[in-house]
């Protein structure tokens, strides 16, 4: 349900909005399915503007049927794939992100989530000359850090200066102001909300998870609507703007003991992508740990077999196996990724693979 605000559309100004909310109306739902006439009398307000306020919220909040051919069209006209910064990340989503999508990457403490947000951030910056909108909600931006992304990639100092100018950072701290920030690029545009030079095209949140998750459970149902408000507004903002949007999420435990997204079935079907990010541990190895990206979920993905290449150009053979749950088939593609330099995601390099089924066989390759 979405509620009514000042702004949403012509006519309906802050006094209107707190008139409505006196009489118990209090979002569009409610506003639309009223007598339009009886509510003009306990507003005191003109019944014509009344009505005309109702038809327009009908015509912005109403589906309409559109064709797959018109689908379609609108799709290579307005699609684009945006380069994550990493060939083995990219190779993983299919090229990179798309906008339009709402992509997940979901990993438990020090997994690399962050690093790679700040990845994307600067490679869209940098390399494409676009605008990012960061929405930060933990408090772990880091100027400085995308500073030293930036100078591995130029020495020059005014183009460092000009690519952190286009990462434009929102720093939020629970629900209410993440929704309040997220009606805002909605109602004023994402373009007006970035300061910065080049078109918005992406909106990463970092992490959506840390102002969900403390309102979910209970007896209270407030939390899992606020939480579809916001999976509402960032899929909205994906695709009324054209950007890509990325967020980041926890992760726990199901009952095999395998990891899984956080914050619910409800929220797992709201990402159209899901990257799952591990650290493993390797004692006894010269490399201490081992970083590895998980294809959770996809759309986009078939049932096929790739070849990728190694920095020494030895080919190796990804397996993508059907994993059957729920009596649904879901592609899993599991590639590892290792960390040579400070653990840093930006010089992740493409290690070995391994392909694990939840009947607990697997298929691995020798590590390079």
């Amino acid at each position: 349900m979405v509620v009514l605000r000042d702004g949403m559309c012509p006519g309906l100004s802050e006094e209107l909005v707190v008139a409505l909310r006196a009489a118990d109306i209090t979002t569009v739902e409610d506003l639309v399915s009223s007598n339009t006439e009886d509510l003009a009398q306990k507003c005191s307000v003109s019944y014509k503007a009344l009505l005309a306020i109702r038809r327009v919220l009908l015509a912005q909040h109403t589906a309409f049927p559109v064709s797959g051919a018109d689908l379609y069209e609108d799709l290579l006209s307005s699609t684009a794939i945006l380069s994550t910064g990493n060939p083995s990340l990219d190779k993983l989503l299919d090229s990179g992100l798309y906008t339009g999508e709402l992509t997940e990457l979901a990993g438990g403490p020090g997994s690399g989530k962050t690093q790679v947000c700040f990845g994307v951030a600067v490679n869209i910056s940098y390399q494409l000359k676009q605008s990012v909108i960061y929405v930060d909600s933990t408090g772990g931006l880091s100027a400085s850090r995308l500073l030293q992304m930036l100078q591995a990639k130029s020495c020059n100092i005014e183009e460092q200066m000009e690519a952190l100018q286009r990462i434009q950072v929102f720093p939020v701290f629970d629900i209410f102001s993440l929704l309040g920030c997220l009606h805002h690029f909605r109602c004023v545009g994402l373009q007006q909300a970035s300061a910065g030079g080049g078109s918005v095209k992406a909106v990463i949140v970092d992490s959506v998870s840390a102002v969900i998750s403390p309102i979910l459970g209970g007896k209270q149902n407030e939390g899992m609507s606020m939480m579809m408000q916001v999976a509402g507004l960032l899929k909205t903002i994906a695709k009324d703007f054209n950007v890509a949007v990325l967020v980041t999420n926890t992760v726990t435990r199901d009952g095999n003991g395998q990891l899984k997204a956080g914050m619910g079935q409800t929220w797992s079907h709201v990402p159209r992508i899901r990257i799952l990010l591990q650290r493993l541990e390797r004692p006894g190895s010269t490399c201490s740990s081992v970083r590895t990206a998980t294809l959770a979920k996809s759309s986009r993905q078939s049932d096929t077999k790739d070849i990728l290449q190694t920095p020494d150009k030895a080919q190796i053979p990804v397996i993508r196996m059907k994993k059957r749950q729920r009596n649904r088939g879901l592609v899993m593609i599991r590639r590892r990724v290792e960390s040579w330099l400070n653990d840093d995601m930006d010089n992740i390099q493409l290690a070995g693979f391994s392909v694990h089924r939840q009947d607990r066989t697997a298929a691995s390759g020798t590590p390079m």
